[in-house]
């Protein structure tokens, strides 16, 4: 799977978001299934942007408690 494939189509994802601030939840299971990949893989990618500091990950404190994806300010 291709880092910076991810890259944009998460990006795109947060940008076109309507919520302010902007994010996105995001399934490793549906994105997986769009790429044909396995969900570990998507983990694992999504894991070395957030290292790289190229998103921000947290969890939306009230329920349903979404981990969700943010890009830096």
């Amino acid at each position: 799977m291709d880092k910076e494939v991810l890259y944009e189509r998460v990006q795109n994802m947060i940008v076109s978001s309507t919520k302010k601030p902007k994010y996105t939840a995001l399934s490793t299971v549906k994105l997986a299934d769009i790429f044909g990949v396995k969900s570990e893989d998507v983990e694992k990618r999504l894991e070395e942007l957030i290292k790289e500091g190229r998103l921000n990950k947290s969890t939306l404190p009230e329920p349903p408690n979404y981990e969700i994806y943010q890009l830096p300010q």
